[in-house]
């Protein structure tokens, strides 16, 4: 069986692949990695609405990526404080890893860009180190916003009440954990991914009494949001926590044990890089003036909070939503349909 590795890239450069790729069952998987620093500039694979890609549009581009990357160093050099007394020890690199995917004999041309996650490293400017942090982090997928933004108004169109099909997220749920199960992703990753993202501002959560040193105060929630449903079809259950000197819970989606599977320093990685990006996109929320109650739920309506110096456009991002889902019902789901189907439902959980 062929074997696919990351390729090398330069910073700023389109990925570049220069190895034959490992096949899972009918589909092929193919990784790409490139450098997410000041000089880079999305693939025109790249979902653009993604956090990182966002970023590195417009004028502002290169002022955008430089701050955001800043607020992720000094943000974990806060919370990874012990032998760090100028806070200045760490700093964070991030890699962006993208995974194609074709099917059955179709040659690279027709590779479709399936999923875009981010990979964290750790330098330690005290030891030299270069340690290895958590992949997962930002999730980017052209399927989840066909599904969601193409497929799921379709369904509520001529509906009285809003609803959910029975199957939304099989497709994207059991393509997601098929990229997890294959060479390609086990051949460079030793670890499940962990995903972080914002809590939902449809649901109330409720602050516990168990508290982590780093990832903070834990909060529950009632019932699961759409989301959380959604990405328990990936096979990744969620847990909410508000780290250390945090405002607002963010929702950590994983596979094994949050807790035991991953070192401090891994998760600081993926909490400092990710906590910085909601509090671009999202700052009602993750840069309010004033931190989560004992009963809390999020509102993106909220007037009490201070703006980064980050320039981002949150209505072109969800116009852009709509187009990429359009994107891949086009590229993806209509061509492949009936193949698609047929592996679903004969894909064994």
């Amino acid at each position: 069986m062929s074997q696919t590795a990351i390729s090398d890239a330069s910073p700023g450069a389109p990925p570049v692949d220069r190895r034959p790729a490992a096949r899972n069952n009918d589909f092929t998987f193919r990784l790409k990695s490139v450098r997410f620093d000041e000089d880079y500039r999305p693939a025109d694979s790249t979902r653009i609405t993604t956090n990182f890609a966002n970023l590195a549009r417009g004028e502002n581009r290169q002022e955008n990526l430089r701050n955001a990357l800043r607020m992720i160093d000094n943000r974990f050099n806060a919370l990874a404080h012990w032998d760090n007394p100028k806070a200045d020890r760490y700093s964070v690199e991030l890699e962006i890893i993208s995974a194609e995917m074709t099917i059955g004999d179709e040659g690279d041309s027709d590779a479709f860009p399936l999923i875009e996650i981010l990979k964290t490293i750790i330098v330690d400017h005290k030891t030299n180190e270069r340690i290895e942090g958590i992949v997962g982090n930002n999730f980017s997928s052209y399927v989840r916003d066909y599904d969601f933004s193409v497929l799921l108004p379709a369904h509520n169109k001529d509906r009285a009440e809003f609803s959910i099909p029975d199957d939304f997220g099989d497709l994207h749920g059991k393509l997601f954990r098929c990229f997890l199960n294959s060479n390609a992703y086990k051949e460079h990753f030793n670890k499940p991914p962990v995903i972080c993202l914002s809590a939902s501002s449809s649901k109330t959560y409720r602050r516990t009494e168990n508290r982590h040193p780093v990832l903070g105060v834990e909060y529950q929630q009632g019932e699961l949001s759409s989301t959380d449903l959604y990405f328990k079809k990936m096979g990744l259950k969620v847990r909410y926590f508000m780290p250390p000197n945090s405002v607002a819970p963010l929702a950590f989606y994983f596979v094994g044990d949050l807790l035991g599977d991953y070192t401090n320093l891994e998760l600081i990685s993926t909490i400092s890089t990710m906590e910085t990006f909601q509090k671009i996109y999202r700052p009602e929320i993750y840069n309010a003036n004033s931190a989560a109650g004992a009963h809390y739920q999020p509102s993106l309506k909220h007037q009490d909070y201070s703006l980064t110096r980050i320039v981002y456009d949150r209505e072109e991002r969800s116009r852009l939503a709509i187009e990429q889902g359009k994107f891949a019902e086009e590229h993806f789901i209509k061509p492949y349909r009936a193949i698609l189907q047929q592996w679903s439902a004969n894909y064994a959980l």
